[in-house]
C-alpha cells in the first residue's frame, strides 16, 4: 500500500501499486498499475497528476492493440478481448473465452498448416519436372484439397453459430390492427412494454425488446398496424413499419386467424409476397386460436411456415420460440465453438471460394500455376483471420470499436 500524493504533498488517496516488467504484462511492455479506490472525484484527481506528469489516457482498444502488436496475443484473440466484454448471454460470455483461450485461432491455424503444406508439395513439383511427379493426375492433391473444403466448412457453420449468438437476429412482428402484436411483444419479453387495446391502430411507432431464447439474442420489434390511413401520423408509423420489414432477419406475419382469408386476398399480403420472393423469411403466425371452441382449420399459406399460438393465453409460445432458433441455424449449447464476427465469415467464405477454383483449375484445366495460385489465396484469406496477414486499416476499425483503454 502507498499514498498518492499531490505536489504539494496534500494525500489523494491510498493505493496499491503494482509493476510488471517485460515481457510480463497484457501488453508485453513494462506496465504499472495502480489500484484506487472508486470514487471518481479520487479517480480523476489521480488521472490528472498523471498527466500532468507526462501520461496520456489510452486510445480505445490501445492496450489489446499493443497486445497484438507485440505477439502476446492473435487478432482473433484481442477481438475476443472485446466480444467477451460486449457479451450479452451466459452462452456468449463462454464462447468469447474459448476465442480468447485461443480455440478458434487453433482451428485457423491448423487449417493454414495444411494448405501451406499442399502448397509446398505443389509449387515443388511446377519448380522440379525432372521428379516427374504427376499431382495433376495422380489424385492426391485433389484428395487433400477435398479434405480441407470439408475442413473448412465444419468452421464456417461453427464460426456462423458464433456470429448469431454475438449479434443475435431482428425479428419484426408485422401485420393488421389488432391482430395481436403488441400483445405477442409483451407475452415474449415478459414486460409490458406495449399499450394493448381494443381500439385498431393503438401502436403508431416502433417498440423495440431485447430478449434471449436459449442463448439466442433476439432484437424484437413490434409495428404499426399495417392497413390504409388518413391518419398522418399513423402514415408515418406504418412507412416505418415497412421500413423494418424489408431490413428484418425474420418477419413475424400475425394473422387473426378468424380473418385469415380476408387477409390472404388483401394488398398488404400481396406486397408482403413480393418481398419474399427476394428472400424467405417470413412466418405466419395465426393467432387468438382461443376464440372458438370449434376445430381450427387453417388455410395454406403457400411456402411460408405457419405457426399458430394465443399470445393471450400463451399457448404455442414455446414452439414459435423454437422456430426462431430454428430460423437463426441456433445450435444449443455445447455445440458451438466460439465466437465470431461477419469479418471471419467473410475470411473463411474467401478461403473456400479460392479451393473450390483450385478444384476446378486441377480437374477441368490441369493449370498447375493456377492451382497453387488459389492455393495460396486460400492462405491469405485465412491469415487474415489471426492478423498474420492483414492492412493496417482493418486494425484501426477493430482497435477503434474497444472501449476506451482496453
Amino acid at each position: 500500500m502507498s499514498w498518492i500524493t499531490d505536489p504539494s504533498g496534500h494525500a489523494i488517496d491510498q493505493a496499491i501499486i503494482l509493476f510488471f516488467s517485460t515481457p510480463h504484462s497484457y501488453t508485453g511492455e513494462d506496465v504499472c498499475e495502480f489500484h484506487v479506490h472508486g470514487s471518481p472525484v479520487v479517480v480523476d484527481l489521480i488521472l490528472s497528476l498523471l498527466l500532468e506528469l507526462g501520461a496520456r489516457l489510452a486510445r480505445p482498444g490501445e492496450f489489446s492493440e499493443r497486445a497484438f502488436l507485440n505477439g502476446k496475443i492473435d487478432l482473433a484473440q484481442a477481438e475476443a478481448v472485446s466480444d467477451l466484454i460486449d457479451s450479452s448471454s451466459i452462452v456468449a460470455a463462454r464462447l468469447a473465452i474459448r476465442s480468447l483461450n485461443g480455440d478458434f485461432s487453433r482451428l485457423i491455424n491448423t487449417l493454414v498448416a495444411s494448405i501451406i503444406n499442399l502448397r509446398v508439395y505443389v509449387e515443388a513439383a511446377i519448380d522440379f519436372p525432372e521428379e516427374e511427379v504427376d499431382f495433376l493426375n495422380s489424385g492426391s492433391v485433389a484428395a487433400k484439397v477435398d479434405r480441407l473444403l470439408d475442413e473448412v466448412a465444419v468452421v464456417l457453420k461453427q464460426a456462423k453459430q458464433g456470429v448469431v449468438i454475438k449479434e443475435g437476429i431482428r425479428v419484426v412482428i408485422a401485420g393488421e390492427p389488432n391482430a395481436g402484436k403488441s400483445t405477442l411483444l409483451n407475452a415474449l419479453s415478459g414486460v409490458e412494454s406495449a399499450i394493448v387495446t381494443e381500439i385498431p391502430g393503438t401502436t403508431r411507432d416502433l417498440l423495440k425488446q431485447e430478449i434471449n431464447i436459449g442463448g439466442l439474442p433476439l432484437h424484437i420489434i413490434d409495428t404499426a398496424g399495417l392497413r390504409e390511413s388518413d391518419d398522418i401520423v399513423e402514415q408515418e408509423g406504418i412507412r416505418r413499419a415497412w421500413k423494418a420489414i424489408e431490413e428484418a432477419d425474420r418477419i413475424l406475419l400475425i394473422v387473426d386467424w378468424r380473418q385469415s382469408e380476408n387477409f390472404r386476398n388483401s394488398g398488404i399480403w400481396q406486397r408482403l409476397n413480393l418481398i419474399a420472393q427476394i428472400k424467405s423469411r417470413i412466418t405466419v403466425v395465426f393467432n387468438k386460436i382461443d376464440l372458438s371452441d370449434e376445430t381450427l382449420l387453417l388455410n395454406s399459406c403457400g411456402d411460408f411456415p405457419t405457426i399458430s399460438i394465443s399470445a393471450k393465453e400463451l399457448i404455442g409460445l414455446d414452439r414459435l420460440r423454437e422456430h426462431l432458433q430454428e430460423c437463426a441455424g441456433f445450435i444449443p449449447e455445447g455445440e458451438g465453438g466460439f465466437i465470431a464476427r461477419r469479418r471471419h465469415l467473410d475470411s473463411l467464405l474467401r478461403t473456400q471460394l479460392a479451393l473450390s477454383s483450385a478444384k476446378v483449375q486441377l480437374h477441368k484445366f490441369k493449370a498447375g500455376e493456377l492451382v497453387a495460385e488459389e492455393l495460396r489465396n486460400a492462405q491469405q484469406s485465412l491469415s487474415e483471420i489471426t492478423g498474420i496477414v492483414t492492412a493496417d486499416d482493418l486494425l484501426g476499425e477493430i482497435f477503434g470499436s474497444f472501449c476506451i483503454g482496453k
